[in-house]
């Protein structure tokens, strides 16, 4: 008997994820024997870092109490009234709607899914984090990214930003502060950003899963604080700053004019019920650590900022290597100058020296750079062993197979 193949979706041909895609070659590596200096992921729990015992102890006491079926499609209302009092402190009012999702990757899909058709697009940061690109191939999008001007500080141009605008576009998201570059934008470009939203209708999205990751006393501007008739969903979650990726906890604050909204706030109800709910239990995680001292938090920063400085200073003193200090977050960008394309440098960097970063091309960037993101979340001591051994190699590297480079 034959049998055909079974062929899958086509919108599934264009799905990549940097991050994860890049482990599987230091899969084969490792099996070499070779020392892997993970840098490529952002789970603070891979280090030495955990999360506060207030956390883990609401989720523990809820699961005793059996909270452990179903929650309300929404999320249970100790954490969305949790969620409602840390967002006005940010400044955000005029709240249509707060939903708690399994990460805020799920909130980020639920939001796009209800808002875009197939053949629309929306306005996507390059670079930025791979999973809206992912997402806009499920969703068959149109590809329409928006460029971070390195020369600037990794700030937009608000006129580029403008003329990718056409009848299609449906929204704009914003990455703030950004992944991969760590850059917090300024309170003159956001609200750049909403005259340009209001005049176009167009729904921003503020991805803020790194709010309370902020260096040097910076103060993050939530985009939907500044006007209250813009339409924003402002998403967040407690993986991040508290240290709890593996909870698969994050929310979704839709707010603005209420009339110009009601009609997409159904829409994501629907998804949101169709899908059941998120995690129970750990949803009791929410009013512990939002409605908490914030200890964890400010520990967590003054290890960051250590690890963050030595990540720059070490980075740009490598000829060939340049570095932009990052803002918030945990990432870095250092933009290398080679001939060959920075995919081919990472993969033979993790093969000689067991070093794991992410090659530029997985969170896009301008045509004819090369970039690879850092995550500066290990040990000072597993920084200084990546950062030379990425020194020794890129001088071997550039002998071996880029001897044209610029430097």
């Amino acid at each position: 008997m034959n049998y055909n193949i079974i062929k899958p979706a086509q919108r599934t041909e264009n799905i990549s994820y940097a991050v994860r895609d890049i482990v599987v070659v230091a899969e084969q590596v490792a099996k070499t024997g070779k020392k892997i200096l993970y840098l490529n992921i952002g789970d603070p729990n891979l280090y030495d870092f955990a999360p506060p015992r207030e956390i883990v102890e609401a989720t523990y006491n809820a699961m005793l109490k059996n909270n452990n079926g179903y929650a309300p499609s929404a999320g249970i209302m100790p954490a969305i009234e949790s969620i409602e009092r840390d967002v006005q402190k940010k400044g955000i009012t005029n709240i249509q709607e707060i939903f708690v999702s399994t990460g805020a990757s799920e909130a980020i899909d639920i939001c796009l899914t209800a808002l875009i058709n197939n053949g629309e697009n929306v306005l996507t940061p390059t670079p930025g984090y791979p999973l809206y690109t992912a997402i806009s191939s499920k969703l068959q999008l149109i590809r329409n990214p928006y460029y971070l001007l390195e020369e600037n500080n990794w700030m937009p141009d608000i006129e580029d930003i403008k003329s990718r605008i056409n009848k299609k576009t449906k929204g704009i998201i914003l990455i703030n502060p950004n992944n991969p570059t760590g850059k917090v934008y300024s309170k003159e470009l956001l609200l750049q950003i909403i005259d340009v939203a209001l005049e176009n209708n167009l729904v921003i999205f503020a991805d803020e899963i790194y709010d309370k990751l902020i260096y040097d006393e910076k103060q993050l501007v939530s985009i939907a604080s500044l006007n209250p008739d813009a339409p924003v969903v402002t998403f967040g979650g407690l993986s991040k700053n508290f240290m709890v990726p593996g909870f698969r906890i994050g929310w979704g604050v839709i707010s603005g004019n209420k009339n110009l909204l009601a009609p997409y706030v159904e829409a994501v109800n629907k998804l949101l019920r169709a899908r059941l709910s998120a995690n129970h239990p750990e949803q009791y995680a929410i009013p512990a650590a939002l409605d908490g001292n914030q200890e964890s938090v400010k520990e967590a920063m003054q290890k960051l900022t250590k690890r963050r400085n030595l990540t720059v200073d070490m980075l740009n003193s490598i000829p060939g290597i340049t570095c932009s200090k990052p803002e918030g977050s945990f990432y870095c960008f250092p933009k290398v100058e080679i001939n060959n394309s920075d995919n081919h440098f990472v993969t033979e960097l993790l093969k000689e020296t067991g070093v794991l970063v992410v090659p530029g091309t997985g969170f896009g960037q301008r045509e004819g750079t090369r970039h690879f993101r850092i995550v500066f979340l290990p040990p000072e001591d597993v920084l200084e062993e990546a950062y030379r051994k990425i020194s020794e190699f890129l001088e071997i590297y550039k002998d071996k197979y880029d001897l044209a480079v610029k430097l």
